[in-house]
């Protein structure tokens, strides 16, 4: 009986293995990774299976692809190097990409997110330092933190890098950035939008 276990969990450990091999991984142009399987491509996009639901399909274009590596081991490039937009290299889109990917995982943007909360609830409440004039333009402060937030210069903490070593390539560093300062301006569009209701909320209590 032993035996037989141990060959039945060895064949399902096999076939659980040999699945996961046979998925394919997209590395997509914005630093994301999805693992699924490609159903058909095409001179335009590229039809894959919804990774949280195999029944569905999702439509990816092919600029938005940098590469497809197939569970056969063979890897397809869609990015192109030319004069116009893509004037990096491919070993330098990669690092960028690296660098947005780990932006994305590790910075947090918390100073980003607590200055718009206050931006906001100061302008939401200005009507009752101003008057009614001053929660008609409310706005302006969170909007104006909002716009300015991404300006600063973005510090890369050595806890946030996957490799070291990327820290020695502009492109790395430039695809971090990118995505610190996308992350800055999210974070602070959340903050200054709940700080202008609590702002909105204090000055209507207040005032009726």
């Amino acid at each position: 009986m032993r035996n037989q276990l141990a060959v039945f969990f060895f064949f399902l450990s096999f076939f659980s293995f040999a699945q996961t091999n046979s998925l394919d991984t997209l590395y997509l142009m914005n630093g994301k990774i999805i693992t699924t399987s490609v159903l058909d491509t095409n001179s335009a996009s590229v039809q894959v299976a919804d990774p949280e639901n195999s029944i569905k399909k999702i439509t990816i274009d092919n600029e938005s692809l940098f590469a497809i590596k197939y569970g056969k081991g063979n890897l397809v490039y869609y990015y192109q190097e030319d004069t116009i937009k893509n004037w990096f290299t491919r070993d330098e889109m990669w690092l960028f990409m690296q660098g947005e990917r780990d932006a994305r995982k590790g910075f947090k943007a918390r100073g980003s997110f607590w200055g718009g909360l206050i931006a906001g609830v100061a302008g939401g409440a200005s009507g009752l330092v101003v008057g009614s004039a001053g929660a008609f333009f409310g706005p302006v402060l969170p909007i104006s933190f909002f716009t300015t937030v991404g300006i600063p210069k973005v510090w890369i903490r050595h806890s946030t890098v996957s490799n070291p070593n990327n820290l020695w390539h502009d492109a790395y560093i430039l695809g971090y950035e990118r995505e610190a300062r996308a992350k800055r301006r999210r974070r602070s569009m959340i903050g200054g939008g709940i700080g202008l209701a609590i702002g909105y909320i204090a000055y209507a209590c207040f005032v009726h």
